[in-house]
Parts: structure tokens; C-alpha cells; sequence
């Protein structure tokens, strides 16, 4: 079984790339985790979690991660990635991750909507969140990404 994550922070980045694979790998690279072997996880943040911005991981490291991203190859289209963590006074927290053909604020307006609706479905109140967005406009192929990484 794996341990409980005790840290975490948020982050994104876009790139080009020759190539889909490449353009995502370098929106990674961008968002300062394209050196880790990223085990994508879904939306919930431990309690008692830690928000750690300048947390440095070990290359080669598996880091369960929230993301999302968005790779498109036509020229001059906007695209857009966001993730957002809200938490809570006393128990977990939740993430939500967002893409799409947009600017990098629509992207992080849909994820503070998400998050609204995420606390009030749990019936939880919403103390806070932090936000992370990217946004870009393509050349040939390009990729934004955004995501929350967990560590221990």
C-alpha cells in the first residue's frame, strides 16, 4: 500500500513540440515536473496536507499527480489548462483539473466554478483554493498543462 502524501503544490506550463508526445513533454518541463514518472490520481487532497510551492522531488520519483492538458495541432488556436484545490477547515480537500479552447483565465474561472460546486455537492464549506493556469497559442503542435503534485 502506498504511504499518504504530506505535501503538495500546484503548478503549469505550454510548449510546442514536433510532435504530440514532445509538446506534452516540454509543457512538463515548463511546469517543473517533466523529470518525474507522474501516476495520474484523481481528485482528493489528504487532511492535514502541506502546500510546499518550492518543494523539489527527486528525479525519477512516482508522484501521484492530479492533471490536466490539452494538445492541439492547429496553427494559431488558443488552448488552455487549469487546476484548483480547494480546502476545507478540518478534513480533505478537492482538486479539479480543467482543459480546453480558451485563455488561460476562462480556464481558471471554470475551475473555481468546479470547485464551488465540488464543496457544495459534499455539503463541506470552502475555505480557500489555490490556482494554477496555463495558456497557449499554437505554432504547429502545442500543449498546456496543468497539475498538482503530492508528495511525502
Amino acid at each position: 500500500m502506498l504511504p499518504t502524501p504530506k505535501k503538495f503544490f500546484v503548478t503549469a506550463g505550454s510548449s510546442e513540440g514536433k510532435n504530440p508526445l514532445n509538446a506534452f513533454d516540454n509543457a512538463l518541463l515548463k511546469g517543473k515536473i517533466g523529470n518525474l514518472n507522474l501516476m495520474r490520481v484523481t481528485s482528493i487532497l489528504p487532511p492535514g496536507v502541506e502546500y510546499c510551492p518550492d518543494m523539489e522531488i527527486p528525479p525519477g520519483s512516482l508522484v501521484p499527480t492530479a492533471y490536466g492538458y490539452i494538445i492541439s495541432d492547429v496553427p494559431g488556436e488558443l488552448i488552455a489548462a487549469a487546476v484548483g484545490v480547494g480546502f476545507s477547515n478540518d478534513t480533505f480537500g478537492v482538486i479539479m483539473e480543467y482543459s480546453g479552447k480558451c485563455s488561460e483565465g476562462e480556464a481558471a474561472k471554470a475551475i473555481e466554478r468546479m470547485l464551488i460546486e465540488a464543496f457544495e455537492t459534499r455539503g463541506m464549506e470552502l475555505k480557500g483554493t489555490k490556482i494554477a493556469a496555463a495558456e497557449h497559442r499554437v505554432e504547429n503542435i502545442g500543449c498546456a498543462l496543468a497539475a498538482v503534485p503530492l508528495w511525502y
